[in-house]
């Protein structure tokens, strides 16, 4: 069955080994949609070359580095392949961009140039946790360290609309995060927290706790951006560990390694199946566009799969549903 056209920028320049490790991704993500077209975004030399029937360069003078200060230089580099990707976006050229560089230049980009969505305070990076019984969507992992009550309402509604459109749950179950399942527990704002998701949240089913991320015990868990981050990087760091620590085991011995070789389809089959690439990259929720961000250290496949989200959340109309789920 042929997919609508989508249309996605893409920041040439963006992560740690652009542009080749970019070029590769969008090669890869081209021949996976016949429907996709791609605004290649970055310097001349780098976009005009690879120009195709769904491949239009577009291109643009300046790099925001990783180590800039990202609101100044949203600013003053606004001829920057993030600045100018956004822009696409605002003006209806693209659907959806997608950068694996700077987060914080990335959010202020978005933020700025496509504006919020009517009724959102701020905008929430989510992210897609694999788990033991499925994918979690977690949010906010960075955008807000500090937050009131109504803020993590808003995370709550944004969540559940990219893992119905993106993660295809018709009816998302929603927790919020605490030291303690019972109502009562945890801070006066995730007492208040609670109290108004009962209220307003389809779907919630009330407090979780940290060991319920990885689990995928429900399907969107809401937090503040401090604490959503501090989860992600301990999540991160023991799947490292834990996969090291496996590898180490099975060469450790000559009879290790013999067994490895055994189990070792199944080890694949987890690793693929727990594979944080799988999902792309980190949506920036709440901005009145699609903005998809990767991790510097992204891989092709990380990439190509960025911009498939870009252009499955286009599809599905992410936008417009976060703004239906906020204006109930």
């Amino acid at each position: 069955m042929s997919q609508s056209t989508a249309t996605v920028a893409v920041d040439a320049m963006g992560g740690d080994a652009a542009p080749g490790v970019v070029l590769t991704g969008v090669a890869e993500a081209l021949a996976a949609d016949p429907g996709l077209r791609v605004l290649l975004v970055g310097p001349e030399a780098v976009v005009t070359p690879l120009a195709s029937d769904r491949l239009e360069p577009v291109v643009a003078t300046e790099i925001i580095a990783m180590d800039e200060h990202p609101a100044s230089a949203v600013r003053t580099k606004r001829d920057s392949s993030i600045v100018v990707g956004c822009r696409l976006v605002r003006e209806g050229r693209a659907d959806a961009f997608f950068s694996a560089g700077s987060t914080g230049a990335c959010m202020a980009a978005a933020t700025l140039g496509m504006g919020r969505i009517a009724g959102v305070s701020r905008p929430a990076i989510a992210t897609v946790i694999p788990g033991a019984a499925g994918p979690t969507v977690l949010l906010d992992v960075g955008a807000n360290a500090d937050v009131k009550a109504d803020m993590l309402v808003q995370f709550a509604h944004m969540g559940s609309a990219y893992a119905r459109i993106i993660l295809g749950i018709e009816a998302p179950r929603i927790g919020l995060l605490n030291i303690g399942e019972e109502a009562t527990k945890g801070s006066l704002l995730a007492q208040e927290t609670y109290a108004l998701m009962v209220a307003e949240v389809p779907g919630f089913v009330g407090n979780v706790e940290g060991r319920s991320v990885p689990a995928g015990a429900v399907d969107v868990i809401v937090t503040d951006g401090f604490t959503g981050n501090v989860t992600l990087k301990v999540l991160e760091g023991l799947s490292a560990m834990l996969l090291g620590q496996v590898k180490s085991a099975l060469t450790a011995t000559a009879i290790n390694r013999l067994a490895a070789v055994i189990v070792s389809p199944s080890l694949r089959a987890i690793k693929d199946r727990l594979d944080p690439d799988a999902y792309g990259g980190a949506p920036l929720l709440g901005v009145n566009g699609i903005c998809i961000i990767g991790h510097g250290s992204a891989g092709p496949r990380a990439i190509a799969n960025g911009i498939a989200v870009g252009a499955r959340a286009t599809r599905g109309g992410l936008t417009d549903a976060i703004a239906e789920g906020l204006s109930r």
